[in-house]
C-alpha cells in the first residue's frame, strides 16, 4: 500500500505578471492593502513594475516571500485598515537595499539584516532597485506577549550576521527555503520556535531598559494556549479559562489589558480567524458556512455574520466568493 505523503503548507501566490501591464499598479496597491496593510505605492521609473509574493499562513502568523523591483511604499497617519491587520511585520532582507522609516527613526538594511515595523502606524519604505525579502506578520498581542516594550523596537536595524539575530534570521530563512518540502503539521510546529527566536533577536535592538517580560509572558502564553485548544467549545467562557489554567480571573484580565482587550474578545477574534482560514481552505470550499461557524464556537449564525463582516469587511459568503475567484484566476 502506497504511503500518503503529508500535505504541503497552503500558499497564496500573487504576481503582477498575472495582470495586464496597465492594471498592475492599481492591482498591486490593492493587493498589498488587502493582504498586509493599507498603503500607497510608487514604482521606480528605472525598471518595470514587478512584484511577486508567496504567502504562507503560519498558525497565528504569516510568512511571506517577496521579490520586487524598486518601489516606495507609504502609509500615512490615520489611514484605515482591517482589525485583522493589527500586526507587527518583521522584515528580513535577502537581497538589494531597503530603507524603513517609522516613529522618527530610519533603518537602512543590508542583505541579512532585520527590522520591525508596526503595520497600523505611519511608515515609509523605499527600495531603489530590485530586492528580495521575507516578512513574518505577527499579531500585535502575540508579539507583545513575548517582548515587553516592543513599540520601542521598530525601525531599528538589526545586523543579522552574529549573535542571536544570526540564529533568528537564519532559522526563518531556512524555514522559507524548505517550506514546500515540509508537511503542514511540521511547518506549523516551527511557528512557536520562530516567534521566540524573533523576539529574542528583536530584543537586541531595543533600548537597554526594555526587557522580555518572562513571567507575564509565560502566563499569557499559558492562557492563550488553553484558549486555542478549546476554541471549538461553545461553552468556553471566563470561568472555564480560570478553571483550566489555575489563574485568577483578575490576573488573566490584567494580562490582556496590556494588549488593550479582554480575554473574551481575544476568544472572539481567534474564532473569527479560524473561520476565515476555513473559508479559504480548498478542502472546505463546499462546507456550509453555518457548519464552519458552529465548529468554531459560534452558535448564533446572524451574530457570526455581523462579527465577521465587522472584522474583515465582507460577509462570510462574499469573502469566500472573492477569495475563490482570486484563486481561480491565479
Amino acid at each position: 500500500m502506497q504511503a500518503v505523503s503529508p500535505s504541503r503548507p497552503e500558499a497564496l501566490f500573487l504576481s503582477t505578471q498575472q495582470q495586464p501591464a496597465h492594471l498592475r499598479h492599481d492591482w498591486l496597491q490593492e493587493t498589498i492593502s488587502q493582504e498586509y496593510t493599507h498603503v500607497a505605492i510608487r514604482a521606480s521609473r528605472q525598471t518595470p513594475l514587478f512584484n511577486e509574493m508567496t504567502i504562507y499562513p503560519w498558525q497565528q502568523m504569516r510568512l511571506s516571500i517577496i521579490h520586487s523591483n524598486g518601489i516606495t511604499i507609504q502609509r500615512r497617519p490615520g489611514e484605515c485598515g482591517h482589525s485583522s491587520q493589527d500586526a507587527y511585520f518583521a522584515v528580513i532582507l535577502l537581497a538589494g537595499q531597503y530603507q524603513l522609516e517609522q516613529h522618527g527613526r530610519e533603518a537602512f538594511l543590508q542583505p541579512g539584516d532585520m527590522a520591525l515595523y508596526d503595520a497600523t502606524r505611519a511608515h515609509h519604505i523605499h527600495s531603489p532597485g530590485a530586492f528580495s525579502k521575507l516578512i513574518v506578520s505577527i499579531p500585535r498581542p502575540l508579539l507583545r506577549g513575548q517582548l515587553a516594550g516592543v513599540e520601542h523596537c521598530t525601525a531599528r536595524r538589526i545586523v543579522g550576521t552574529e549573535g542571536m539575530p544570526a540564529i533568528g534570521t537564519g532559522f526563518i530563512r531556512s524555514v522559507a527555503q524548505h517550506a514546500n518540502g515540509l508537511g503542514q503539521q511540521a511547518f506549523n510546529q516551527l511557528a512557536p520556535q520562530a516567534l521566540e527566536l524573533l523576539a529574542a533577536s528583536l530584543a537586541q535592538s531595543c533600548p537597554g531598559d526594555i526587557k522580555i517580560g518572562r513571567s507575564r509572558s509565560a502566563s499569557l502564553h499559558r492562557v492563550k494556549r488553553y484558549i486555542e485548544a478549546h476554541l471549538h467549545e461553545t461553552g468556553l467562557d471566563m470561568r472555564t479559562i480560570v478553571d483550566g489554567t489555575g489563574l485568577s480571573s483578575r490576573y488573566i484580565t490584567s494580562l490582556f489589558t496590556d494588549d488593550d482587550m479582554s480575554p473574551m474578545r481575544h476568544v472572539w477574534q481567534r474564532r473569527l480567524e479560524k473561520c476565515r482560514q476555513a473559508l479559504l481552505a480548498p478542502a472546505q470550499h463546499h462546507q456550509d458556512i453555518a457548519q464552519i461557524a458552529y465548529q468554531w464556537g459560534f452558535s448564533d449564525q446572524a451574530h457570526f455574520s455581523r462579527s465577521f463582516k465587522q472584522a474583515f469587511g465582507l460577509s462570510p459568503r462574499a469573502y469566500r466568493a472573492s477569495k475563490t475567484l482570486s484563486f481561480s484566476t491565479t
